[in-house]
């Protein structure tokens, strides 16, 4: 079967064609002639099955062979993604299959100015892919309506639960058109999730691919039994080839369960000298896009994520996923091990269990179905361990002990540190700093100015009001105190600030 059989437009087709797509994935053969009559769809398909095309390709034809007038602030199709990565992935997807149908297609995410987003849907566009919480930022001031929408597609449903999203979903349905076509993709089918659908979709059509919660045939699923606090030093063992996995390395994704651990995983990294990036809740859009596009250039060939960031990575290069914490939750196995295994690809699944995972690992096995062969550890790991192997661990730097200054001598900044003459003596380095005090000297009386004066003009005093003296009438030449600023009249300034009755 070709994509012409299944009915899509030339425009489209000539669009595949460019990207060199010439067979429909399974998921592709039964979504697509369904949405095209402008059925509701419910797919159940893991990631890397083809999902974002299954949608987008006949959606891009309806909404050309509709040809309505771009909506005021608003948008004709709607797709809303988890993650910020995975909204700008399929919007990318979008404007690739679009590419000669004439649709105008945006992106909106967390993380990024709302003023640019306000500006950018002003006035309205075909194609609109967001992530709910920005989307109702946008809503909540006006800025954007949802009138408009003619056919609205939740992707990765399973995982906008799992981040915390029914208020927010349940608040897009209320506000979306009653009239719309709706198109529901999950990994999973959850309790949850069945309940959602029956309020977004309208006797939907039913496609799946895989088993519910099941693992990619193509993934090579082990695991090591490890200690918490050893799991550092087995991951770098690993990474740096001095115990052999199965698989060829590429690029590792390793997978923590929060944020705070994925940066301590790459600060560790780092003293041993793996260079490696995080990508995770608490880092900003550009951040994480920088650290992705390093990822997919094989830059930095190592990157630690948390399962907010999971499902916005589709790197086909992906050659082994390591569960260095195994999920709480066991429907999210399936999704990091399916960030490889991509685009027809083998791929290699670790997971590290301690003791206090053990029930994790039975939920996994049981949710899943999956058998993880059980590896052994290193030969010398035990000696590494404990740092009394040929390879210890890479040693702690130390600190670096500071002499504690003298009271009243301030702490050098910037150029005014200065460098050393022969003598000894301190030569400023700025010709400003000539002349200028450099500090408080001891044994200063009351009603002298404190603190750093503002520097003194040719021929005259000092700026006014800029000292900190005690005295609260006008100096002679000085600054003055809290009161009424000092008079400039004085050459020399430093004078004595007169008293309150003068």
């Amino acid at each position: 079967m070709t994509f012409e059989d299944l009915g899509l437009s030339q425009p489209v087709l000539q669009a595949l064609d460019l990207k060199g797509y010439t067979t429909p994935t399974p998921i592709q053969q039964q979504a697509i002639p369904p949405v095209l009559k402008g059925r509701d769809l419910l797919g159940i398909a893991q990631t890397g099955t083809g999902k974002t095309a299954a949608f987008m390709l006949p959606a891009i034809d309806r909404l050309r062979e509709n040809d309505k007038q771009i909506p005021f602030k608003s948008c004709r199709m709607l797709v809303l993604a988890p993650t910020r990565e995975l909204a700008v992935q399929i919007a990318d997807s979008a404007k690739d299959y679009g590419a000669l149908a004439g649709l105008k297609v945006a992106v909106i995410v967390g993380g990024t100015s709302v003023g640019k987003d306000r500006n950018k849907l002003h006035r309205g566009t075909d194609i609109l892919v967001a992530t709910p919480g920005r989307l109702l930022d946008l809503v909540d001031q006006k800025a954007f309506n949802l009138s408009g929408i003619e056919i609205l597609v939740l992707d990765e449903a399973d995982q906008m639960l799992d981040l915390g999203f029914i208020h927010a979903l349940r608040k897009i349905r209320e506000l979306a058109p009653a009239d719309r076509q709706t198109l529901f993709f999950s990994a999973t089918m959850p309790k949850a999730i069945k309940e959602l659908v029956g309020g977004y979709c309208r006797n939907p059509v039913q496609v799946s691919v895989t088993p519910e919660s099941t693992t990619a045939e193509r993934i090579d699923q082990y695991l090591f039994m490890v200690q918490q606090d050893e799991k550092q030093a087995l991951l770098e063992m690993i990474l740096q080839g001095r115990h052999q996995v199965p698989g060829v390395f590429e690029r590792v994704l390793i997978f923590t369960r929060t944020k705070h651990g994925a940066d301590r995983v790459v600060k560790r990294l780092s003293h041993a000298g793996i260079p490696s990036n995080a990508i995770h809740g608490n880092k900003s859009q550009v951040q994480r896009q920088r650290a992705l596009d390093e990822f997919r250039k094989a830059k930095v060939p190592v990157l630690i994520a948390t399962d907010v960031a999971a499902r916005g990575i589709d790197i086909p290069g992906v050659s082994h996923v390591i569960n260095y914490e195994l999920p709480n939750v066991p429907e999210q196995y399936v999704h990091r091990i399916g960030r490889t295994a991509r685009a027809g690809k083998e791929g290699v699944a670790i997971a590290f269990c301690a003791e206090d995972e053990r029930a994790y690992l039975k939920d996994i096995r049981k949710v899943t179905g999956a058998e993880l062969d059980r590896l052994p550890l290193p030969d010398n790991f035990r000696a590494v361990v404990e740092g009394e192997g040929p390879t210890k661990p890479a040693p702690r730097v130390p600190m670096k002990r500071v002499q504690p200054r003298p009271v009243g001598q301030r702490k050098p900044q910037g150029d005014q540190r200065g460098e050393r003459r022969a003598d000894g003596e301190r030569r400023p380095q700025d010709a400003r700093a000539q002349g200028r005090p450099q500090g408080k000297p001891h044994g200063q009386s009351q009603g002298q100015p404190q603190g750093k004066p503002s520097g003194d003009r040719a021929g005259g005093g000092p700026r006014q009001g800029q000292g900190r003296g005690q005295g609260q009438g006008q100096g002679r030449g000085g600054a003055g105190g809290r009161g009424r600023p000092g008079g400039a009249r004085g050459g020399g300034g430093g004078g004595r600030p007169r008293s309150a009755s003068a």
